[in-house]
C-alpha cells in the first residue's frame, strides 16, 4: 500500500507507504485551519521591494496572555506550513510532523502556541493548501506573472517575512525556533537575525553554511528546469509549463534525500537484461518508472520557477549572510540543539559538527545527537520520534 507522505527539505512530496505515518493518528486527529498573512513593501535582503507579500500559516495550541509561550516551525524544502494536524478529520495523512507536534506531544500544544508559515516562493504554489509569493505570482506593475523579474530571495528573506507575521499577531519572544532541512537553516538564520527574541534553536538534519560540494549537489536540482524546451528563459506562464524539467528534478531531489538502503527496500527488484531495455536506450524499467511516475504526479503543483528561487536560496545559505560562518554564529544568544541524521547522504552530519565546533569555540556550549535509522536525509521526518524525549527535554528545560 503507498501514502502520499511529504518528503523532506531539498525534497519533494512522493507517494511512499510510511508505517510511522499510519501510527501517527491513533486518537483524534488535531483539526487545523489554513490563514493568510499580507503586508506590503518588503525589502529583501538585496535590496530590492517586493510590493506585496502573502503568505499562508498555520497554528496548534493556545498563545498564553504573555504571548512568551511561542514555537515557530520552519519546513522544509518541497514543504509547507501544515506542520502538524489535519484540514478536516477524513485527511488521509496529518502534517508532516505530527508525531512530534501535539497534545502531550515532544513540542506539547497544551503548553505551546505552535505557528509555521509557508515561506516566500514555496515550491508548490499551485498546491491548494500552499499560500505563497513568488516568480508565478502576478507583478502588480505589470499584471502578469513575475517570472524572473521576482527578485532573489535568501534565507534571511524568509526570516524576515515570517517576523513580519509575528509581529502582526504581537509575538516579539520565541520559546524556540525547531526546523528541518531547508526548516533548519531558517531556524539557525532566525538565532543569528533575531538574537534576542530566539531562546531556544533546533536545528534537524541542517547545516550551518552550504559547502562548495553541497551548491554543486543542489544545482543539479536546477539544470533540468533551465534545459527544459519548454522553460523559455523562465517566461513560460502563457505556454507550456517545463513540467519534463520539473519532473526530472523531484525525481532527483527524491532519490538524494533517501539512503540507499531504504531506496533498494521500496523501489521493484532490477530485472536481469529486460527485454524493453535492450530493445532502445529511449525504453524505460520498472525501476525508473517507481522514480519518476510518483514525480510527474507532482510536477504540475509545482513550478520551475519557484523552484530555481529555492535552490539559489539555498545555495547562498551561510548563517548571518555575512563575513563567514563563525561571524554569524558570534551573534547567537540561543540554546542551540543539533540533530543531525547519521546515514543523510544530503546534508551530510559534518556540515551540523562544523556549526557545532565554531559554537563550543565561542563557549555556547550547543547539544549535538545523531539520528538514526535507515531513510538517510528523511530520518529527519520519519525517525524523528526516537529523540521526542531528547527535544521535549531540551524545550522545557530552563
Amino acid at each position: 500500500m503507498m501514502q502520499r507522505v511529504f518528503i523532506s527539505i531539498f525534497m519533494i512530496s512522493a507517494v511512499f507507504f510510511s508505517a510511522s505515518c499510519a501510527a501517527q493518528e491513533a486518537s483524534e486527529p488535531l483539526l487545523v485551519e489554513k490563514q493568510s498573512f499580507t503586508f506590503n513593501n518588503y525589502t529583501t535582503l538585496g535590496g530590492e521591494v517586493i510590493p506585496e507579500v502573502t503568505v499562508g500559516w498555520e497554528s496548534y495550541g493556545e498563545l498564553n496572555a504573555a504571548k512568551d509561550n511561542v514555537i515557530l516551525i520552519t519546513h522544509f524544502f518541497s514543504g509547507n506550513s501544515h506542520a502538524a494536524g489535519k484540514y478536516s478529520a477524513d485527511d488521509v495523512l496529518p502534517g508532516y510532523w505530527d508525531s512530534i507536534i501535539g497534545p502531550g506531544k515532544a513540542i506539547d500544544t497544551n503548553k505551546f502556541f505552535v505557528i509555521s508559515s509557508d515561506t516566500l516562493v514555496n515550491a508548490f504554489p499551485n498546491d491548494p493548501n500552499v499560500i505563497t509569493t513568488g516568480p508565478a505570482s502576478l507583478n502588480p506593475e505589470t499584471g502578469k506573472p513575475y517570472g524572473l523579474d521576482f527578485p532573489i530571495v535568501t534565507i534571511r528573506d524568509f526570516v524576515n517575512v515570517q517576523h513580519e507575521l509575528l509581529k502582526s499577531l504581537g509575538i516579539n519572544k520565541l520559546h524556540a525556533v525547531v526546523g528541518a532541512s531547508m526548516g533548519s537553516l531558517q531556524a539557525l538564520e532566525w538565532s543569528v537575525a533575531y538574537p534576542d527574541m530566539v531562546e531556544r534553536m533546533v536545528s534537524v538534519i541542517g547545516a550551518g553554511a552550504m559547502d562548495a560540494w553541497t551548491i554543486m549537489a543542489l544545482e543539479h536540482w536546477a539544470r533540468p528546469i533551465k534545459h527544459d524546451p519548454n522553460f523559455n528563459g523562465g517566461d513560460y506562464y502563457e505556454g507550456e509549463a517545463p513540467l519534463t524539467g520539473i519532473t526530472s528534478t523531484l525525481a532527483m531531489i527524491t532519490q538524494q534525500a533517501m539512503h540507499p538502503v531504504i531506496m533498494n527496500m521500496r523501489a521493484p527488484q532490477p530485472e536481469v537484461m529486460p527485454e524493453t531495455a535492450l530493445e532502445s536506450v529511449l525504453n524505460s524499467t520498472p525501476v525508473l518508472d517507481y522514480l519518476f511516475a510518483n514525480s510527474a504526479n507532482r510536477a504540475s503543483l509545482a513550478d520551475g520557477n519557484h523552484l530555481l528561487y529555492l535552490v539559489r536560496a539555498n545555495q547562498l545559505f551561510v548563517a548571518g549572510h555575512e563575513g563567514d560562518l563563525a561571524s554569524g554564529l558570534a551573534k547567537v544568544k540561543a540554546k542551540t540543539l543539533f540533530l543531525p541524521a547519521t546515514n543523510d547522504l544530503l546534508l551530510q552530519p559534518y556540515l551540523a559538527k562544523q556549526a557545532v565546533t565554531i559554537l563550543e569555540k565561542q563557549g555556547k556550549n550547543p547539544q549535538y545527537a545523531e539520528i538514526e535509522g535507515v531513510w538517510g536525509h528523511l530520518d529527519g521526518l520519519f525517525s524523528i520520534p526516537t529523540k521526542a524525549e531528547d527535544l521535549r527535554t531540551f524545550l522545557e528545560s530552563e
